[in-house]
């Protein structure tokens, strides 16, 4: 047995399957030969499944992991048409959609972008996770550095970009016109959820220059589905980034009645 076992091994090696490929070959069970093949190569396959969603969980950067469970959504305003199910099942995701969250510090959004990010991974869908700030660092000295071409092949490999705290600090300027730069690459070819405690017309007090908010906003919300954290607030209601929320809105029922 223990030949069989090494020479498995062996063969698995060549195969490129995994070591526990050959574990499993001396323990799996199966009515035929044909029974015994299939229970093997399937639950290899699972096993390679969850190895992969494991991987994704542990490369994406989230802060930490959540249960949805511990997430609350009696005082969050979703859009009509979207939920907190909706938006764990990535429905903005299917639709080519970003994700803004919008609300004072300490409400949920980087849990719920967090679960967002979660339900990414399991769907094998890779993410990656930064605080806003932090990216923009990146940015800045991989540019220094002249690795620049080496961070944005790691950001490319994920699907959907997390950005959290978004306008908490004020920027470098030269991470910030890279990551707009790179934002701009993106767009309409990967989901960004954004989580933000600034309204609209405040974003160039930390990007500083008022053409280059105005294009980013323009492609962040080009598609984008748009969750209010009020927290009591009520001034929330007549913020500008609601009244611009309404205005997108209005625009997609008119191009709509225009087809």
């Amino acid at each position: 047995m223990d030949e069989f076992k090494e020479n498995i091994a062996l063969c698995c090696k060549q195969l490129r399957l995994s070591s526990n490929f050959a574990e499993m070959a001396m323990s799996q069970e199966g009515g035929s030969n044909q029974e015994y093949l299939y229970n093997l190569l399937s639950n290899e396959i699972k096993y390679r499944t969850e190895r992969r969603k494991m991987k994704l969980l542990n490369t994406a950067g989230f802060p930490k992991i959540y249960q949805r469970d511990q997430f609350r959504t009696d005082e969050i305003d979703f859009p009509s048409d979207v939920s907190l199910d909706s938006l764990l099942d990535l429905e903005f995701y299917r639709k080519g959609e970003n994700v803004i969250l919008y609300g004072s510090t300490g409400t949920g959004k980087t849990m719920l972008s967090t679960l967002i990010g979660i339900s990414a991974c399991n769907a094998d869908i890779p993410v990656k996770f930064y605080r806003t700030a932090g990216l923009i660092n990146l940015f800045a000295e991989s540019k220094a550095k002249g690795s620049l071409t080496s961070l944005k092949k790691k950001l490319n490999s994920a699907q959907i970009l997390i950005l959290d705290e978004f306008g908490y600090v004020p920027y470098d300027r030269t991470g910030t016109q890279l990551l707009f730069d790179y934002l701009s690459e993106i767009h309409e070819q990967k989901s960004v959820i954004l989580n933000t405690n600034l309204e609209f017309s405040q974003w160039v007090n930390v990007l500083y220059d008022e053409r280059m908010t105005t294009a980013l906003i323009g492609r962040l919300t080009h598609h984008v589905e748009l969750v209010l954290f009020p927290g009591g607030n009520n001034r929330l209601r007549e913020s500008s980034i609601n009244e611009a929320w309404s205005r997108i809105n209005t625009q997609e029922v008119g191009n709509n009645g225009k087809k």
